[in-house]
């Protein structure tokens, strides 16, 4: 691992709204938290319009203001369990278990970093049977809402011999871009997530629309 990693690209994959293919499950769940609050429902359209992070800000996109914190933790309670019920009537992405068998059969590593929690996320990714073709599965510890970038510091220290300017992030969010600089690494962001495609042109990266692009560029940037 030490040696290839150095010379080959290494890519660090986003879970959710990028291998998974889980807006429906997301949304739904957003719309389950904010009937806490008495915040009328978002469609999938409006959700990718408006979707930031930390997620509270998000929420204050659409309620008018911040949550307070006894809010944001029965709605993040709300849609973790929403979430959850609607998650397994979701596969992944179209061609990705065949992207990723691919890119391991090449020789090449990849890792994932999800901001889901460690401990559902691990056991989730290996129900669908692709957790052999990554070196290293990471999810969020500690509390949610917040940025991924000190996760994938994290997650670089922990990819022993994998330096991040040889690596690219590929994901569907803005965070994912500015987690990507946090460490020096490159990234490539996918439209079919959580953003449209005017909110990822923001982030000033490659925005590309199928993760077949997104790992062939990656190899171009990074190779």
């Amino acid at each position: 691992m030490g040696t290839q990693g150095k010379h080959r690209t290494h890519l660090v994959w986003d879970w959710n709204g990028t291998l998974l293919d889980d807006n429906i499950a997301v949304v739904g769940a957003t719309n389950a938290a904010f009937m806490e609050v008495g915040v009328a429902p978002i469609t999938v359209e409006q959700y990718r319009e408006t979707y930031c992070v930390p997620i509270p800000r998000f929420y204050e996109r659409l309620m008018g203001r911040l949550p307070t914190e006894a809010e944001w933790d029965r709605m993040d309670s709300v849609f973790h369990r929403h979430y959850t019920e609607q998650r397994d009537a979701c596969g992944l992405t179209e061609g990705a278990a065949e992207l990723l068998a691919q890119w391991q059969q090449a020789g090449r590593s990849q890792s994932l970093l999800s901001m889901y929690g460690h401990d559902e996320l691990v056991p989730v990714v290996r129900g669908y049977g692709i957790e052999p073709h990554f070196v290293r599965v990471d999810g969020r510890t500690g509390r949610s809402g917040g940025s991924k970038a000190q996760h994938m510091e994290r997650h670089f220290a922990a990819l022993a011999g994998i330096s991040p300017e040889h690596a690219v992030i590929i994901g569907d969010a803005v965070d994912d871009a500015v987690a990507a600089a946090h460490v020096g690494a490159r990234a490539v962001l996918y439209t079919g997530g959580s953003h449209s495609r005017v909110s990822l042109q923001a982030a000033g990266v490659p925005v590309v629309d199928t993760l077949a692009e997104a790992a062939e560029l990656a190899e171009q940037l990074a190779g």
